[in-house]
C-alpha cells in the first residue's frame, strides 16, 4: 500500500497527517518528511496515525527518532491514534508510555 503525507499547521502545531501503511518500505519516506518539518524550525509536531492501517517496527522507530530530534530542540511530539490494532502497537512496545497520544486531533493540538 501506498504512503500519503499532507502538513498543516493547528493552534501552533506543524501537523503530519499519515495515511495508509507505514512498514519497511514506506518508512523512509516518512522519516523524510518529518526531517524537513524539524528542520523548519518546527518543534511541537503532531503526527495524525487516523488514517494509517498498519504500522511495524521500522515504522515505530522513526517515530521514536524524530521525538529525540524534536526533544533535542526542547519541544515535543505528539500522536494522535484511534485504532484499536495500532494503540496496542504501541501498548505492547510500551511506546504508549513514552509518547503523548490523543484519539483525535483536536486534543492533541490543545496546549
Amino acid at each position: 500500500m501506498d504512503l500519503r503525507l499532507e502538513s498543516t499547521e493547528r493552534a501552533g502545531w506543524a501537523v503530519l497527517e499519515v495515511h495508509g501503511e507505514v512498514d519497511v518500505a514506506t518508512a523512509p519516506r516518512l522519516r523524510e518528511h518529518l526531517l524537513r518539518v524539524v528542520n523548519d524550525d518546527n518543534h511541537r509536531i503532531v503526527v495524525d496515525l487516523l488514517g494509517v492501517d498498519f504500522i511495524d517496527s521500522t515504522g515505530l522507530g522513526v517515530l521514536i527518532g524524530a521525538r529525540k530530534r524534536v526533544r533535542s530542540h526542547d519541544g515535543e511530539l505528539r500522536l494522535v491514534v484511534a485504532d484499536s490494532r495500532i494503540l496496542k502497537v504501541f501498548a505492547i512496545t510500551g511506546l504508549d508510555q513514552i509518547f503523548p497520544i490523543s484519539p483525535t486531533l483536536d486534543l492533541a493540538t490543545e496546549s
